[in-house]
């Protein structure tokens, strides 16, 4: 998608708000004030004085704060804005920013429904602003290095993931109804998409809850998804599953024509393959800082980063149907699941050029185009 440019960089920082300051926000306050391609000018929160604390706490006291994103933008001169509020939130701050000329990086996902995201979506055509996702794990240099073995393997016939922790975070994850494949498998999902170059056909999902689990809602689930191309991506999770747990990332394996590739999450990935090495893209940065930076980047040269929201959209669609799945016990096309969102996003939408943007979109999955391409300056390995 075609977005404005903003000139800025290292010489000329991009001038920021972010919009949230719990402990998400800490991490993103420290981001932006440590990288020399942003300046931050303000924090915002409903709670002032959560937004005063943070604001000592990075040594500026004096830092404009608000509890309104688009007047504290207005008045501190900000260019964009990073939103780190709670999911259901997403949807009408971003909006209202887009709509105030201001691009914003948001925190996954792009929105609590799968409508509300194809909203934003349009919302980012009319309005011409950028809004991407930051989906943290695609900047990670270890998973873009096993994105370079995958290519060396020919065809792919399986990716699998496992996912095996036991947090006990208390408060809203203990009291969703799948608290792993909302809140936390979305980040598999969307390195999967990111790894094959290819987004999901369908979902079959089994969820279900351990009875030592202290969870409400279904803590554990096993996925497989039909990738195009007919690739199998099989994920394996649970959010209750104390002793040998592995990575925040999961553990990985892909099975192709010529090999495997193997990745624990933490370490650099294997090649177990008949096959010449050759040069691996790897992403420069990492984590948030990645995500900002391609973010900045993008706003500069105009180009289309990973998580921009059509694209990441599809990753939320992901979850969306494992969890139609796991309702019903049947296997689920993630075309149904896109066309009900689609109705849904129609039904709901306030803006009357929001909604005819998303009436003139030929197709859901046409609208929502893949670009499954490196960062611009990703270095080699």
């Amino acid at each position: 998608m075609t977005h404005r440019t903003i000139p800025c960089g290292p010489e000329n920082p991009l001038r920021v708000v972010v919009v949230g300051a719990g402990s998400m926000g800490q991490r993103w306050l420290a981001t932006v004030t440590a990288t020399p391609e942003t300046e931050l000018v303000g924090i915002v929160d409903l709670d002032l004085d959560a937004a005063r604390r943070s604001a000592a706490g990075l040594g500026r006291p004096d830092l404009p704060v608000g509890s309104d994103a688009v007047a504290l933008a207005a008045d501190t001169g900000a260019q964009a804005c990073v939103n780190v509020t709670v999911p259901v939130a997403h949807h009408p701050i971003t909006t209202a920013a887009l709509f105030a000329g201001l691009p914003v990086l948001g925190e996954k996902p792009s929105a609590d429904t799968l409508a509300r995201s194809l909203s934003l979506a349009a919302a980012s055509e009319v309005s011409g602003e950028l809004f991407m996702v930051s989906q943290s794990r695609r900047w990670n240099p270890q998973l873009f290095a096993l994105h370079g073995m995958l290519g060396e393997l020919g065809a792919i016939g399986t990716l699998t993931t496992e996912f095996f922790k036991a947090p006990r975070f208390g408060g809203f994850r203990e009291e969703m109804a799948y608290p792993l494949l909302i809140d936390m498998a979305i980040h598999a999902f969307d390195s999967a998409r990111f790894l094959l170059g290819a987004d999901p056909v369908s979902a079959y999902c089994q969820a279900y809850n351990p009875p030592w689990s202290w969870y409400d809602g279904d803590a554990a689930a096993s996925a497989v998804f039909e990738m195009e191309g007919g690739t199998r991506y099989a994920y394996n999770g649970s959010w209750c599953s104390p002793g040998a747990e592995t990575s925040w990332n999961g553990t990985w394996r892909a099975s192709g024509e010529k090999g495997s590739a193997l990745w624990d999450g933490d370490n650099e990935p294997m090649l177990v393959a008949d096959v010449e090495p050759a040069e691996r893209p790897r992403s420069p940065y990492s984590d948030i800082g990645g995500a900002l930076w391609a973010f900045v980047e993008s706003l500069r040269t105009g180009s289309t980063p990973m998580g921009e929201v059509h694209e990441n959209t599809m990753s939320l669609a992901m979850v969306e149907a494992a969890v139609q799945s796991a309702r019903t016990g049947q296997r689920v096309l993630v075309d149904d699941v896109l066309d009900q969102a689609y109705a849904a996003a129609l039904r709901e939408e306030t803006r009357a050029d929001v909604r005819a943007a998303l009436t003139g979109w030929p197709s859901v999955r046409g609208a929502l185009v893949p670009q499954h391409q490196p960062p611009p300056a990703a270095a080699s390995a």
